[in-house]
């Protein structure tokens, strides 16, 4: 490939461009209005304008990035993650237009993307799947009281096409159903257009362990281990690890095994990743769902072992990657990731935008990565994610990179807006995160506590 456009920004943008740059293949950007002067422009080699500041006018909006790859005579289009990349009628308009699409097969996307046809492929794949439903559509939930019964409580309400830990919704007796499906439902229909719904059951003590997956899209696939992302506030992630500590190596190997049945069985494409639920309690493991995408936590994996995956990504979408064997990924050291948002932690984590005036992460070296989109002076924009960057430090063991992530989080500097620095130090200091003993509940239920040291800014 001579050139890429990213349809994508901040951060995620920033380190396609880093991929791209190291492969000598010229970069275009798309940005709105509110974007014009973001660190992804400057970086890439060409950039083009695609509309307002909402996403809906901008970065969703299709036609026109396709557009722009077409007048910059883009050889391919890389979504990275969010936006569109997990849009299976983007991808096959891209193909149509004769760009290339860097992810994976169009089929995949729209497969795995149905949650509960997912569930389905990943069971004939002889993957655990949780207790659950049949889809319940908007204003037609005859025997959803019954189903909810035989799912058993506490359970989850569950979007269809959700994501991202966006429609779902706890559900404890019987009197709270109803109103979480209606909920969940209206919330569904806004974001993902699709007011399906499912149950399914919640696991009382949950671990969120992931496997990355890279398929060659020929039935064959291997995986780089597997990421503990347990640690979540409103069911998204802030802090991401590799290896998870405490697990029993079989169990891991199993896990490993089934997602790569599951891509190899899909004749997956590129990085993936298997999400599963782990019972804390019993070890036993079932599958939650696939991110047909480059996932926000990818740096972790490529960190414990050595491998660029948005490299390889590209490569294999342009042809040159050659297949690789399992025994060629090893996993060394542990790598441990924190996401920086701009958020205020007491209120509930409300995004905090505004003005970055003062931004200083620790220096990059071998063993402490930062991957961002902005710099010091530039705006938090209402209208996209706050996350302001990423911070990954890597050890030679899992009390070596603790060790290296408290001292990375003292030394970091944010100022303007609100932000869960000192939230996430005070996860990395906590006596049962540095045991590993901690589940998807744990932020909410240690909340007060973490809180008490988090001064106001």
């Amino acid at each position: 490939m001579r050139r890429i456009l990213i349809a994508n920004r901040g951060e995620i943008a920033c380190r396609i461009i880093r991929a791209c740059k190291s492969l000598g293949i010229e970069t275009v950007a798309v940005y709105s209005e509110a974007d014009a002067k973001s660190l992804h422009v400057e970086l890439a080699d060409f950039a083009e304008p695609i509309g307002p500041a909402p996403a809906a006018q901008s970065y969703l909006n299709g036609e026109r990035i396709l557009e722009a790859a077409l007048r910059h005579g883009a050889d391919g289009v890389h979504p990275g993650y969010g936006f569109l990349s997990e849009n299976t009628g983007f991808a096959r308009a891209a193909e149509a237009a004769g760009v290339c699409w860097i992810g994976p097969a169009p089929e995949s996307i729209e497969a795995m993307g149905d949650k509960q046809r997912a569930r389905a492929i990943a069971q004939a794949a002889g993957v655990p799947t949780l207790p659950g439903s049949r889809r319940f559509e908007i204003d037609a939930l005859d025997g959803i009281e019954q189903a909810a019964q035989g799912v058993g409580y506490p359970l989850l309400v569950k979007a269809t096409g959700g994501g991202g830990g966006i429609g779902m919704r706890r559900v404890d007796t019987p009197e709270q159903l109803l109103a979480a499906v209606a909920a969940t439902q209206a919330l569904a229909a806004k974001a993902f257009k699709d007011g399906t719904i499912y149950l399914e059951r919640l696991v009382a003590r949950a671990r969120h362990i992931e496997i990355q997956v890279f398929g060659h899209g020929d039935g064959t696939a291997v995986h780089l281990f597997e990421r503990e992302c347990s640690v979540q506030r409103r069911f998204q992630k802030i802090i991401e690890e590799s290896p998870a500590p405490g697990l029993p190596a079989p169990m891991v190997e199993r896990m490993a095994a089934a997602a790569v049945a599951l891509a190899a069985h899909q004749r997956y494409r590129g990085p993936g990743t298997v999400e599963f639920i782990v019972d804390a309690d019993t070890l036993e493991f079932f599958f939650l769902e696939m991110n047909t995408r480059i996932q926000v936590e990818h740096p972790v994996t490529e960190m414990v072992t050595g491998w660029d995956l948005v490299q390889a990504q590209i490569r294999l979408a342009a042809g040159t990657f050659l297949p690789l064997t399992q025994a060629q990924i090893a996993q060394c050291g542990a790598a441990i990731e924190c996401r920086l948002y701009a958020e205020n932690p007491a209120k509930n984590f409300f995004p905090s935008p505004g003005p970055l005036t003062v931004f200083r992460l620790p220096l990059e070296m071998a063993h402490v990565r930062v991957d961002t989109g902005v710099r010091e002076g530039d705006q938090i924009t209402p209208f996209y994610d706050p996350m302001i960057a990423k911070l990954i430090v890597w050890g030679k063991d899992r009390e070596a990179a603790l060790a290296r992530l408290r001292e990375a989080l003292a030394s970091s500097r944010i100022g303007g807006v609100k932000n869960n620095v000192e939230l996430l130090a005070a996860v990395a200091g906590h006596a049962d995160f540095i045991a590993g003993e901690v589940d998807t509940g744990w932020v909410e239920r240690e909340r007060q506590g973490l809180l008490a040291g988090v001064i106001a800014v």
